[in-house]
């Protein structure tokens, strides 16, 4: 596009020629171009000197655009001052001439922007470009500018012949002119490396940027000189070595090697990569170093052209330690340590008897008739060093031998009284003394064994702080801390009947007096310790109570609500669920089970429980027990609708409708959209863990607890069940696991991830589709089981399991870790099968129901001051307060959407 410029510029020395038809003259000029900056004119000039109160005006009319600036004249016409793009338009000049109202031919202003500074220049490529002979080069640059008045070209090295493209194309919003230029050589040359320059000129200057260009005949690696190729480390502390290099192509292996055998990533070798364009820095790190682990460490790296290793040297301090001693036996004593490096020797004697020597102020160092030999020297590990010494005597008792290594010291003390000792060893009374001895080690050992055998409580659920490439590395719970403001006074608890009991404690439904206020009353399920537990299940215990308090509350895992743990045993405080776990739910339901996915407007056949069955009596006050399913008839009057209505609304707000709707709950049936509802409240729990980066570990139907409107919640039974006598809890190795719910890797390479939760939901799903049968039925846990697992098995789909749902198991089922879906991924995929009137209702608990409050005692919302209130839970937020929630127990919650309402019950 070609611009012209037009240049007014008006020196009149004229005589007015009156023309009594036009006020203005005549001109062939009506476009008027100027570059933005500049003044503009436009020449609108009079006829007749008594045209006045000349004017500028747009030709549409309004106002002149903002800061327009002119100067009228007769013989000049309007001069616009420091014209801008804004200005651009259509406009006339007016007057008036005696009465009348004059204006001027129509005049269009074209503005013709200019950039504010010289071009800037953007290259796709780095600074360095590295090629081997016979590559193709291919250099873009680009640059915009606000006019079309630019240049860009490219500027080779001596001696080379690159082409180059032009090309430009035009912005419209805003108008941009862009310009690049692509230099490209088919096959490089070692004589094409050198400098290319991009420049770009416009009418603010000229700007450019390089780029260097290497050519070489092959490929290659070099390596950065390291000067730690010897390191010395102590036992327990950590180490980093690093290579840096620069690799061109980029290198296909990386390896590390200790002692011939090739190093994975690991949490103890740690493995990590970092890499800019051509520099790379590998970083092998050696967490918390045993003796061990002394020896070469070396790093291999291959591009195809080229390798290169890189070896160190890691030498491990160790502690001393005396590993044998022998004396006094005809005046001589022997000293045998260990450590490295070397160990000295040092002989004392002192007067005191079974005392160390050498703390002793009046202690005297033996330095004479010492020989000093060492005994194993090896390139790595720990030198062994004897000492003999040629005792004296005197008035001292006692001589000690001590090695010394870095500041560490181990320590023997030979008692010196008695001279000589007889070499007649094996009389009569020490036979008998050997003989007790060894059975008392061995009844010792036996007991040790027993003890050893007796399954530990731990909890389940563990906390991922970092993940390492495959390799997870979890916190250790007793670190977590805890916020003693979760603290419950013990004498404000009144236990009731226990709800289940293990090897190492139990849980006890409780009433909580002031749990959140002074006149609150709340069923709570306490879990506390047996009398009989060790130290390790206390601290386990504690541990469990710092992860709740950790992770937060959710409206599907089983809620922290306070604790005790001062001035008496641990005890931790959680939700109540009143129907107990889902595996005995659904074996209760499963001769009332209608298979039919229902809508809110559904015919519903009238199936329940009989009256008198202990199912409804035993939700009143503690988890239903386990016991064999019972075949009953609704009695009249207990339709779908009923049923439905029941689950949108709490109830009313007096205690004895409360257990009656429990009743009428429990003894509901059951249909698909119930077991829809189970898998997906389910998946949303475990979301919410995996948010917290909190693995559960022993996920099954047996580890979920259904309460009041049937919501299904995480629990970790842990001391509260006895895996002893639980089939489920096979012996593998010396410990008690649910084989049947685990992944491959969880079975056969003890690794435990998101992932191998997922395979355990995938076994979940086809417990609560199938009504609470076990998984792989009629398949024992033996040899020919792990093969079949190995061999890729998989169930057949559940009786009752829709079709869909059995594609979810199976994608839980994959045996590639990394292709099952997350738990959001599952939540999205049975969220798609609900029915509207379930996902409003979730959707109405999970928004309207919880209010948060802040530490015991203190609620944000003053509102509920004076009110009940009873212990809640958030839902689905990754950022969910780790302090106990509240909400009103006598304010109704409204279902907007559904026009139905929920009313909250104090348990």
């Amino acid at each position: 596009m070609e611009y012209h410029w037009v240049l007014f510029s008006v020196l009149l020395q004229l005589t007015f020629q009156t023309d009594p038809d036009n006020a203005f003259r005549k001109t062939m000029v009506f476009s008027i171009l100027t570059r933005a900056g500049d003044s503009a004119s436009i020449p609108c000039l009079a006829t007749d000197p008594g045209v006045v109160n000349l004017s500028l005006e747009p030709c549409h009319g309004g106002a002149l655009p903002t800061g327009l600036h002119y100067v009228a004249s007769l013989e000049r016409g309007m001069v616009i001052f420091d014209t801008q793009k804004a200005f651009e338009g259509c406009y006339i000049c007016t007057g008036r001439l005696g009465s009348a109202h004059v204006k001027s031919h129509h005049y269009d202003l074209n503005v013709r922007p200019v950039p504010d500074t010289a071009p800037v220049i953007e290259m796709r490529e780095p600074k360095r470009v590295i090629l081997t002979r016979g590559q193709t080069l291919t250099l873009t640059c680009s640059t915009t500018n606000v006019n079309g008045d630019i240049k860009l070209k490219w500027a080779a090295p001596p001696g080379t012949q690159p082409a180059v493209e032009n090309a430009s194309r035009i912005l419209t919003d805003p108008i941009k002119h862009v310009r690049s230029a692509r230099l490209y050589i088919n096959s490089v040359r070692a004589r094409d490396s050198g400098r290319y320059r991009c420049e770009g000129q416009n009418e603010k200057g000229i700007n450019s940027e390089s780029i260097w260009l290497d050519v070489y005949d092959r490929g290659f690696i070099h390596l950065t000189p390291s000067d730690n190729g010897t390191v010395r480390v102590r036992a327990g502390e950590s180490l980093s070595l690093h290579v840096d290099m620069e690799a061109y192509p980029k290198p296909h292996t990386f390896t590390w090697s200790f002692s011939g055998q090739q190093l994975r990533n690991t949490s103890d070798h740690v493995i990590t990569t970092q890499n800019h364009q051509h520099r790379y820095n590998i970083v092998l790190r050696l967490v918390r170093l045993k003796m061990s682990e002394s020896g070469v460490y070396t790093f291999y790296a291959s591009n195809g052209d080229a390798s290169v290793n890189q070896s160190f040297s890691v030498y491990v301090i160790s502690k001393p330690e005396i590993v044998s001693h022998e004396g006094p036996v005809d005046g001589q004593v022997r000293c045998v340590a260990k450590g490295y490096p070397a160990p000295q020797i040092t002989w004392y004697y002192c007067e005191q008897p079974y005392m160390r020597c050498s703390h002793q102020m009046n202690a005297t160092q033996e330095e004479q008739d010492i020989v000093t030999v060492t005994l194993l020297s090896p390139s790595f590990g720990k030198t062994e060093v004897e000492s003999r010494l040629n005792i004296t005597t005197g008035r001292f008792h006692t001589l000690e031998c001590v090695a010394t290594v870095e500041g560490e010291q181990a320590y023997t003390l030979f008692s010196i009284s008695e001279r000589t000792v007889p070499h007649e060893l094996f009389t009569p009374l020490l036979i008998g003394f050997v003989s007790a001895a060894a059975l008392l080690c061995v009844i010792l050992i036996v007991l040790f064994y027993k003890y050893l055998q007796k399954p530990k409580y731990q909890i389940q659920w563990k906390v991922i702080e970092g993940i390492h490439g495959n390799n997870y590395v979890y916190i250790d719970p007793t670190q977590l801390p805890y916020d003693h403001q979760w603290e419950f006074p013990r004498d404000k608890l009144r236990f009731g009947k226990t709800l289940g009991s293990g090897a190492f404690g139990k849980v006890v439904e409780a009433t909580a007096y002031g749990m959140s206020k002074a006149d609150t009353v709340m069923t709570v399920a306490v879990k506390m310790l047996k009398p009989s537990a060790h130290a390790t299940e206390k601290e386990a215990l504690m541990s469990e109570l710092k992860v709740l308090s950790y992770l937060g509350n959710h409206m599907n895992i089983v809620n922290l609500l306070g604790a005790c743990t001062v001035g008496g045993p641990t005890l931790v405080i959680t939700e109540y669920c009143c129907f107990g776990d889902l595996l005995n739910f659904l074996r209760r339901k499963r001769e009332t089970f209608f298979c039919s996915k229902l809508g809110d407007d559904s015919y519903y056949r009238n199936v329940m429980l009989q009256r008198g069955t202990a199912t409804a009596g035993d939700s009143r006050n503690g988890y239903v027990d386990m016991r064999p399913s019972v075949t009953g008839v609704l009695p009249n009057g207990f339709s779908s609708e009923k049923r439905r209505s029941m689950r949108k609304a709490g109830g009313s707000s007096s205690e004895p409708d409360v257990v009656s709707e429990m009743l009428h709950e429990d003894g509901l049936s059951l249909d698909t959209e119930d077991l829809l509802s189970f898998s997906y409240q389910v998946a949303k729990g475990m979301d919410f863990l995996a948010s917290k980066n909190c693995i559960h570990r022993d996920l099954a139907a047996r580890n979920i607890l259904l309460t009041q409107g049937r919501v299904a919640k995480i629990c970790d039974f842990g001391l509260a069940r006895d895996i002893t006598t639980d089939s489920n809890y096979v012996v593998k190795g010396n410990a008690r696991l649910p084989v049947k719910w685990m992944s491959p890797e969880s079975i056969f390479e003890c690794v435990y991830t998101f992932e191998s939760d997922v395979w355990s939901y995938g076994i979940l799903l086809c417990e609560i589709f199938s009504l609470g049968s076990s998984p792989y039925p009629g398949i024992p846990v033996d040899s020919k089981f792990y093969k079949m697992i190995k061999e890729g098995y998989r169930m057949d789909a559940p009786e009752f399991a829709p079709s869909e749902m059995y594609e979810i198991m199976r994608s839980c089922w994959e045996a590639d870790p990394f292709k099952r879906p997350s738990f959001s991924k599952v939540v999205e995929r049975i969220e798609k099968q609900l029915s509207d009137t379930t996902k409003h209702i979730y959707l109405n608990f999970s928004s309207k129901f919880p209010v948060t409050i802040g530490p015991q005692g203190t609620s944000v919302d003053q509102g509920t001051q004076n009110a009940n209130v009873l212990r809640l839970n958030s839902v689905g937020s990754g950022n969910a307060s780790t302090q106990p929630l509240l909400a009103s127990a006598s304010d109704d919650v409204f279902l907007e959407e559904m026009g139905t309402r929920l009313r909250v019950h104090r348990v």
